[in-house]
């Protein structure tokens, strides 16, 4: 059975961090390009940042210079440091692990960017 567990979501202020972890488990983990998606309401889903099996990392232009994503192999899990983060970051943000044609979600942790 596959999971994907994120946790590390909550309320900032503007400017501030926050660090998503999400821990995978029933995959073989290095196997699958990682990946965090977020969905604001009323919006669709889109990726936010990705990173490969090789460690090549892909990020959205919004977000280039303030997020990172890294992995760890040997933990099965996946992070996502978000600083100077903006109103517009408040979303459910998703871990998505994929090696085609398999591709797993998460259930999600808010993110609420507000003063």
């Amino acid at each position: 059975q596959v999971q994907l567990v994120e946790s590390g979501g909550g309320l900032v202020q503007p400017g501030g961090s926050l660090r998503l972890s999400c821990a995978a488990s029933g995959i073989i983990f290095r196997a699958y390009s990682m990946g965090w998606y977020r969905q604001a309401p009323g919006k669709q889903r889109e990726l936010v940042a990705s990173i490969t099996r090789a460690g090549t990392t892909t990020y959205a232009d919004s977000v280039k210079g303030r997020f990172a994503i890294s992995r760890d192999n040997a933990k099965n899990t996946v992070l996502l440091q978000m600083n100077s983060l903006k109103p517009e970051d408040t979303a459910v943000y998703y871990c998505n692990a994929a090696n085609w044609p398999a591709n797993y979600w998460g259930q999600g942790t808010q993110v609420t960017v507000s003063s």
